[in-house]
């Protein structure tokens, strides 16, 4: 029986008839190559979901706090990359305080997917094009594990949070408003 906040996982289900999703993208070969450990983890993805962080942690059957989401903003207008748990909203102020910084303002979206080389739904901080300070709600690292888009809509990474603030090199801050 799966206990509350255990994820229902499906790895690579089928899709109405289609092949599986593929699992490699330019976020698990930075993960691979990084020597992290992670499960990839296949949902049903809505792209009419109003707030997709907590759609996919529906779709997983896992507490919102455990999905992570990726956030692109700019702290005294230079790029940087957010990840907190999908039932937070960031606050500008902490934000731009975490960075050394005056002000705070979420990407435009189609800034952020030249800036990535990922879709806004499938933006994942591991693996983007261009290599941007990181940083991650402390709240996340009290998780034993969490999810964290693998860079395509629809796929999940599983890791251990520090593995992921390794990865990222990525600093902790309080981020939540």
């Amino acid at each position: 029986m799966r206990r509350e906040g255990e994820p229902r996982i499906r790895p690579f289900p089928e899709r109405g008839g289609l092949a599986p999703m593929s699992k490699t993208t330019p976020a698990t070969l930075a993960l691979a190559r990084a020597g992290i450990v992670f499960e990839i983890v296949a949902y049903d993805y809505d792209p009419h979901a109003r707030r997709i962080g907590l759609q996919a942690a529906e779709a997983i059957g896992v507490l919102p706090r455990q999905v992570l989401k990726t956030l692109m903003a700019a702290v005294d207008g230079k790029p940087v990359c957010v990840v907190v748990p999908s039932d937070a909203e960031v606050s500008m102020k902490k934000l731009a305080v975490a960075f050394g910084g005056k002000s705070a303002a979420m990407m435009k979206p189609s800034d952020a997917e030249r800036l990535t080389g990922y879709k806004v739904g499938g933006i994942s901080p591991f693996g983007q094009r261009k290599p941007v300070p990181m940083a991650i709600d402390e709240r996340a690292l009290q998780e034993e594990r969490v999810f964290i888009n693998g860079g395509r809509r629809g796929l999940q990474i599983l890791l251990k949070p520090a593995d992921a603030q390794a990865a990222l090199k990525a600093r902790a801050a309080s981020l939540a408003a």
